[in-house]
């Protein structure tokens, strides 16, 4: 294979330390000035990774050249051509199955449904944070943090609250199966596949119920849909369920604990978030920029594709790192920077175009919450402890978050 320059010492966006203990954003920064273009090698063979920001955002446009429907996610299980999931699935499709699919699944998201979350979320938010705030602190990955997506499942799937955290502990081993907290003394691959099935059998239980008693939850309006006239089946409602189950659950929590890591590293940007209720809109999305979550989507080439002197293969495996992107000084001015009235800021932590992230609002929405409550309430914390962060190179996630908070 043809390609740019590699490094004398080779990066490997594989390597999982590299996320834990590393420092990606210097790889990232290596990478987009030297090698934009990058063969990654791995055991399993290797793939692409494009890290410059006009790169990125082109590819996710291009879906004739680049499908979603091997998988989105490097050794995913969803990476055969034969698997089940594609086309089913809202984040395995392409044109014109994606398209159906998210007219189906949006209307979930209507505005009475986000005013409805907005509600649950606000109850629990409020709640965690006065225990947080009279204990003077403590772990606020694992004490406030998930209760926004717990809030957030609640609404959408019509949970109580045991059954909406039963289903975010799922999401949260699944997601995080290569982490030896959540895969336990099980091997990495039996804690995915143990977890995928637990969620499909909650979500094919609550199908039996919608069934007979139908509401204006998620499970309800998909089992209700049609796609060119016929129901949805049950693999494509149970799919597409568990779409949203995990891209709700995973993504927020982690950008709120590490959006407190933030004002905790930038205090003068904490103040001025206090001072400046007017700066919450850019702050929320500085936030998204500055965290990118998901630090990355696959996409596998469906023909040989020139880019920038690199040859890419039809069949190559082609990953897309949305958290180099959001820090590429070709498109952010000072991208090092966490700046709360950063404007423009065009982003790509929810994708682009046709695969923009469905959840999108609702995530916006969740993280506005907990800003404007942070600011209302005049929270300033300070890191009173080890940062310990997700072993994954997928989701950027921070398990552990210790931290002593002040109001006033």
């Amino acid at each position: 294979m043809t390609g740019s320059a590699q490094p004398d010492a080779p990066i490997d966006l594989n390597d999982l330390d590299l996320f834990v203990s590393g420092d990606p954003h210097a790889a990232w920064s290596w990478l987009r000035e030297n090698a934009p273009v990058y063969w990654n090698p791995t055991p399993e063979g290797g793939f692409w990774a494009l890290t410059k920001y006009e790169d990125v955002a082109a590819a996710y446009i291009d879906a004739s050249a680049f499908s979603s429907r091997f998988g989105t996610v490097l050794g995913g299980s969803y990476r055969s051509a034969a698997d089940t999931a594609s086309g089913q699935m809202l984040i395995c499709s392409d044109p014109p199955d994606h398209r159906l699919l998210r007219q189906q699944v949006h209307k979930a998201f209507a505005p009475w449904m986000i005013e409805k979350a907005t509600r649950r979320v606000v109850e629990f938010l409020d709640a965690a944070l006065d225990k947080f705030v009279a204990a003077g602190g403590g772990d606020f990955a694992t004490e406030v943090a998930l209760e926004l997506p717990a809030g957030f499942l609640s609404a959408m799937f019509d949970l109580g609250r045991d059954d909406a955290f039963r289903l975010l502990r799922l999401t949260r081993s699944m997601i995080g199966h290569k982490d030896p907290e959540y895969a336990g003394s099980a091997r990495s691959g039996m804690t995915l596949v143990a977890s995928q099935v637990e969620i499909f059998d909650m979500i094919s239980e609550l199908m039996e119920r919608r069934r007979r008693e139908p509401g204006g939850d998620l499970v309800s309006i998909l089992c209700s849909a049609e796609i060119n006239g016929r129901p949805m089946s049950d693999s494509q409602i149970l799919y597409n369920c568990l779409n949203v189950a995990v891209g709700g659950n995973e993504t927020t929590p982690y950008t709120a604990t590490a959006a407190v890591l933030a004002l905790a590293d930038h205090p003068d940007q904490a103040e001025r978030l206090i001072a400046d209720p007017g700066l919450l809109s850019t702050a929320v999305e500085e936030v998204f920029r500055w965290t990118s979550t998901n630090a990355y989507v696959q996409r596998t080439a469906t023909r040989d594709v020139e880019l920038r002197g690199a040859l890419i293969r039809a069949g190559d495996s082609v990953t897309l790192w949305n958290a180099s992107a959001n820090r590429d000084e070709e498109q952010f001015p000072a991208p090092d920077v966490f700046d709360i009235a950063r404007t423009p800021n065009q982003h790509l932590a929810f994708g682009v175009a046709a695969h923009r992230c469905i959840g999108m609002g609702g995530a916006r929405q969740e993280i506005t919450l907990l800003m404007r409550a942070l600011a209302e309430r005049r929270l300033r914390f300070r890191v009173a402890g080890p940062v310990e962060r997700l072993r994954s190179n997928f989701m950027l996630g921070i398990k552990h978050l210790p931290v002593t908070v002040t109001a006033g």
